[in-house]
Parts: C-alpha cells; sequence; structure tokens
C-alpha cells in the first residue's frame, strides 16, 4: 500500500510538472507570436493569449490580420488541450493524491485501534527486522516504531504496522494501544534510547512485560532499574549459541525444534495457569496432563519467578504458574483452552 501511494505521487507531481512547462511554452510562445505577427504591445498580446486557451468568447483586442487568425487557430488547437492537461493533473494532485493519503492515515487509524494483545516493537535496525519476522512467523500482532523513514518504508514494504515516531513519548504508545498491548520490545540504536523508551512505557503501565536490547555491560542494570523485566545482549547469546551448538548440536537442534513455529510436529509453549482453572490445587499426576492432552510439562514458573525444571509428578499446580509444556500445536492449543478459560 506504501509502496503504490508513493509511486503515484512520483507519477502526479511528474505529470504536473511537464503540465505546468507545457502552460507556460503555450502563454510566452501565444504572448511573443501575437507581438511578432501582429505588432501589438506585450500586455494586448497577452490578455490575447489568455482568453484564447480559456476559450471563454471575448472579442479580440484588435481586428485581426489574415496572419493572426492562421496564428489564432493553431494556438486554440495547442493552447485549449495544454490547458485541459494541465487542470487535469492539478486535479490528480490535490483531489486524488488527497484521497490516498486520507484514505491511508484513516486505514493506519483503524488498525491500530483494532490492536490488541500486541507487541509494540521499538526500533526497526537488523535486530528489529528479524523480531519482526519472528513475530510472524508465530503469528503475534505487533507494531514498529521507527524514526528513520526510511526504516519504517521498508517495514511497510514487508507487510508490517509501522509508524514515524519517537518511541520514548508517551502519546505515541498510548496512540499505539500499549494499555491493551501484550508486552514491549525496546530495540532502538542506543542503550540510552532504550532507557529513556522502557522508563516511559513503564510510567504508563506497571504491569507491561517490557524486554530491552543492551549494547555495553554497564547499562544493564539501568535498563532493569528503568523497569525492564528481561535485558537482552544479542552478542552474549550469539556468543553462548554458538559455543551449545559445537558441544551439543543434538541438544540445540531439538530446542530449536520445539520452539520454531514453522515446524508442525511439535511445540512448545508456555501456558499461564488461570484462578479459576480446574487444575488450580491439583498436582500434575493427579490432573492427568500427559494422558488427556498428550503432552507434557517440561517446567513450571512460579508466581514469584522462580522456575522448577522437570517438576515431580507431585508438585502441585498454583494460580498464576506458567506451565512450559511440549506437544504437537494441537495438544498444546487444546491445553491452553482449557486452562485459560
Amino acid at each position: 500500500m506504501a509502496a503504490s501511494v508513493s509511486t503515484n505521487r512520483g507519477v502526479w507531481a511528474s505529470g504536473l510538472r511537464l503540465a505546468l512547462t507545457l502552460f507556460g511554452v503555450i502563454l510566452v510562445g501565444g504572448t511573443v507570436g501575437y507581438m511578432l505577427v501582429e505588432g501589438w504591445g506585450v500586455w494586448d498580446a497577452f490578455y490575447m493569449t489568455v482568453i484564447t486557451v480559456a476559450t471563454v468568447g471575448y472579442r479580440e483586442v484588435h481586428t485581426l490580420s489574415f496572419a493572426g487568425e492562421v496564428f489564432t487557430v493553431v494556438l486554440i488547437f495547442g493552447g485549449v488541450g495544454t490547458v485541459f492537461y494541465t487542470v487535469t493533473q492539478l486535479a490528480a494532485v490535490m483531489v486524488e493524491g488527497g484521497l490516498l493519503r486520507g484514505f491511508e492515515q484513516r486505514r493506519m487509524a483503524r488498525m491500530l485501534d483494532e490492536l490488541t494483545n500486541h507487541f509494540i516493537l521499538c526500533g526497526y535496525g537488523r535486530i528489529g527486522s528479524i523480531i519482526a519476522d519472528e513475530l510472524r512467523q508465530q503469528g503475534v500482532p505487533f507494531v514498529v516504531i521507527e524514526r528513520s523513514p526510511d526504516r519504517v518504508q521498508s517495514a511497510l514494504a514487508r507487510g508490517w504496522l509501522a509508524v514515524e515516531a519517537d518511541a520514548s513519548e508517551e502519546g505515541v504508545l498510548t496512540r499505539l494501544g500499549i494499555g491493551r498491548a501484550r508486552g514491549l520490545i525496546a530495540a532502538v540504536g542506543t542503550d540510552a534510547e532504550n532507557v529513556y523508551t522502557v522508563l516511559t512505557a513503564r510510567e504508563l503501565r506497571r504491569d507491561l512485560f517490557i524486554i530491552a536490547r543492551v549494547e555495553s555491560d554497564g547499562a544493564e542494570h539501568r535498563l532493569r532499574r528503568a523497569g525492564a523485566n528481561r535485558v537482552i545482549s544479542p552478542y552474549q547469546i550469539g556468543a553462548t549459541h554458538m559455543v551449545q551448538t559445537a558441544l551439543r548440536p543434538a541438544v540445540v537442534d531439538f530446542v530449536q525444534l520445539a520452539t520454531r513455529s514453522g515446524h508442525l510436529d511439535l511445540s512448545m509453549e508456555q501456558v499461564r495457569v488461570r484462578d479459576q482453572s480446574g487444575l488450580v490445587g491439583r498436582s500434575i499426576l493427579d490432573t492427568g496432563i500427559r494422558q488427556k492432552f498428550g503432552v507434557i510439562v517440561v517446567g513450571i514458573q512460579r508466581t514469584d519467578g522462580t522456575m522448577e525444571f522437570n517438576p515431580a509428578p507431585e508438585s502441585v499446580i498454583l494460580a498464576g504458574d506458567e506451565l512450559v509444556v511440549l506437544g504437537r500445536p494441537e495438544h498444546v492449543k487444546a491445553l491452553e483452552e482449557t486452562v485459560e478459560v
């Protein structure tokens, strides 16, 4: 949509420049022509040219000679077509261009208003673009905030919902539905920008889940103090992943297989246990999750943030726990619908 609108604007601008140039040539040519053919002054020649190409039907300024009549016929054929073309181009720029811009703005506003349970992705650089691809693969709605016009156009060309703005401004985050958002990912260019973005987001919503990208080791504590729930260093994660791949390639392949949504046979997800769920207060063995849903509980994250890996069958499930489960996507979906109702 954005690329199409941009292309149309370029075509209209080019056509309008050509039309105005031709119109100017007609006015100058007609004025000079009457001055040479009839020997009139500049104003009389210019006035005669205008009323001729405008076809308003006024009488001639002076009586025309035969040569003047021939020149007027030529001017009418050339000038009327040029005027019509110029008026058409002006209408296209003022009417059609405005309509498309208005339609684009209304469409963007409507899509932003409809966003819910989405992520706000701040920054669309190398890391941000990869995050956007992963979110789309996971089927998670998101909106991109980026200050660079070129990067915004790049995101729009990919089909993402994107706005050109400063992610640290309260009004911008409010307009992008931070009150309805599932979380915010701060992945702008510098640690300082990420700190300001996290601070603003945390002030607007105390319960929002915020992930921040960090470049330097010294900035991690500042981001956490600003309100980030998770602070991720792409370099550290990349280095750790390379080491794990070198030492335990089969384990890495298994984890990637389990967490990639593109694989249809296996899915690893986290499922929140609601207060009214029938699993609350019961052990994993009593719930029969494995037998009923065909999924394995590989971990339980308690409300205090502690993680129980490979919990025992006697482990009791509490309200607010996050169950990390492994199984076929349809089985995991069935469990989510039962537990989160």
